[in-house]
């Protein structure tokens, strides 16, 4: 029995380790510091729900790199289910990316509580980006064609900082007859309190 606990711990740390795997919350922070975006999940029960993408984009509005996709739409969910995520599906071109650059950025549905992702400050090429002002981006897929998309600006170059994103919501009935959501649908609290935070290295 003694030998046996130290292997269930052992297959418990890898199977959480696996569940995000690098470019999907574990990224390191940056020399220059650590940027990091957290908001609260809710898991939301029955179909066509709990996908979220979180990404950055310069000023221009180029996507600098994507934090985290959940691994459905990842891996050809975008394809069966075109409502899914259709700001970050056209702008990442996952359409266009090979395996290995999706595995990097896709991860499991976290079950419901914090989460974060942390950006080391490069781009998809893992080439440093210049300090300065980012925008990020926390698309979700509520339930079929409804969404939100909460978004907000971060100075890399300026002192430590706390920015809130602000959230827009997509109501739209789906084709297959399901109703568009209401403003007091429960589905509003699959993500929320989204936040954006800035730590130079050494201090504020």
């Amino acid at each position: 029995m003694r030998r046996t606990v130290p292997f269930i711990v052992a297959m418990l740390l890898l199977v959480s380790v696996c569940a995000y795997p690098v470019g999907c919350g574990l990224a390191e922070a940056s020399a220059l510091g650590a940027l990091t975006i957290t908001f609260d999940y809710e898991k939301q029960p029955g179909l066509a729900s709990n996908q979220f993408a979180v990404w950055i984009e310069d000023m221009d509005g180029n996507i600098v790199k994507t934090l985290c996709v959940t691994h459905f739409t990842a891996n050809g969910g975008f394809r069966i289910r075109p409502d899914i995520l259709p700001v970050w599906v056209q702008k990442s071109d996952i359409a266009f990316m090979d395996a290995a650059d999706v595995d990097a950025v896709a991860g499991s549905t976290p079950e419901t509580g914090q989460v974060s992702f942390t950006w080391d400050l490069t781009g998809m090429d893992d080439d440093a980006a210049a300090p300065g002002s980012y925008q990020f981006f926390v698309e979700g897929s509520l339930r079929w064609n409804n969404r939100v998309m909460f978004s907000g600006i971060i100075d890399t170059a300026g002192e430590a900082a706390v920015v809130p994103g602000a959230p827009v919501y997509f109501y739209e009935r789906a084709a297959a007859g399901w109703p568009a959501l209401a403003a007091d649908a429960l589905e509003h609290n699959m993500i929320t309190a989204v936040e954006a935070t800035w730590q130079p290295a050494g201090g504020s």
